[in-house]
């Protein structure tokens, strides 16, 4: 059976010609295989239907051309000896390929292209899951180092938390201890030293008309350093704490944050239900006292 070049076979298939001459030029005429794998690579590239341009000196199949144009003088020569073995060759190598024999070309060739496509297929479809997995690898590692950072911050608002309670109580038991000692020191300076005695303390009961207290200055207004904050989450419940009267409003709604069942990136608002006043972000900065919420104050979570 009289084989196609590889540029027939190439255009019985259905390729372009453009497409055909470059991927025969582009692999060197070394056959219907590696031209296809060429065509099936380079199917994408934007120039792949532009004309091919052959370098200067060199033209497409000119070997075969070259060959060709010689063989009639060698065979003109060798008819010249009385020998015309040669031309019957020449004659037989050139005959035509029938439908048959073009067809069955055609299949098998179409046969290994959908074999090297399938292949392509494959491969492709195995790069697509490796890139694929590498995303929900880096995904993964993503979300696990921003629940640490997570982590840590709410961390490092506990233990805020914790030092800040502990600074207060010291300061109440300060505070308790100079009380009692001054209490002592007054026992000491009008008792003479001694115990207090029940003469002593039955006399504050029976105060003389001139003593100092009865004209001395009104008593001073009580100063809170601490506020009791109730707040009712969405649910309904409840939860309760003590901050500071200086803390800002912020506070709170980092207490809210981390101690409430509110879905994570759920933005909420603050209010006070008597009188009506929902709180804005300039007053999330201002401290409570500011913000008439000392000595204890409700407040009531809303969504946003």
């Amino acid at each position: 059976m009289a084989e196609q070049t590889t540029l027939e076979s190439l255009l019985e298939m259905g390729f372009e010609r453009n497409r055909a001459e470059k991927a025969v030029a582009k692999t060197g005429n070394q056959g219907i295989e590696q031209a296809m794998d060429w065509l099936m690579e380079h199917e994408n590239d934007p120039d792949i239907d532009e004309p091919y341009v052959p370098p200067v000196g060199n033209v497409l199949g000119g070997a075969d051309s070259q060959s060709t144009t010689e063989q009639p003088t060698l065979a003109d020569t060798a008819e010249a000896g009385g020998d015309g073995s040669f031309s019957d060759n020449t004659e037989s190598a050139k005959k035509p390929m029938t439908e048959e024999e073009k067809l069955q070309q055609v299949k098998r060739l179409e046969e290994l292209m959908r074999v090297k496509q399938a292949e392509r297929r494959e491969r492709e479809r195995e790069e697509e899951l490796e890139r694929e997995k590498q995303r929900r690898k880096q995904g993964q590692e993503l979300q696990q180092v921003r629940q640490k950072l997570q982590e840590d911050e709410m961390k490092k608002l506990a233990e805020l938390r914790r030092r800040e309670k502990m600074e207060d109580k010291l300061a109440r038991q300060r505070v308790k201890e100079k009380i009692a000692r001054d209490r002592e020191e007054r026992a000491q300076k009008f008792g003479g030293g001694g115990p207090p005695s029940t003469a002593a303390s039955s006399q504050p009961s029976q105060p003389s008309p001139s003593s100092p207290t009865g004209h001395g200055p009104p008593p001073t207004k009580k100063e809170y350093d601490e506020s009791r904050i109730q707040v009712r989450l969405l649910d309904g419940s409840t939860i309760t704490t003590a901050f500071k009267a200086q803390e800002p409003l912020a506070a709170v709604r980092v207490y809210v944050q981390m101690n409430s069942n509110t879905p994570e990136g759920q933005d909420f608002a603050l209010l006070s239900p008597y009188p009506r006043h929902e709180y804005t972000e300039l007053d999330m900065e201002k401290p409570l006292k500011e913000l008439g919420l000392v000595p204890s104050a409700v407040l009531v979570v809303t969504k946003k």
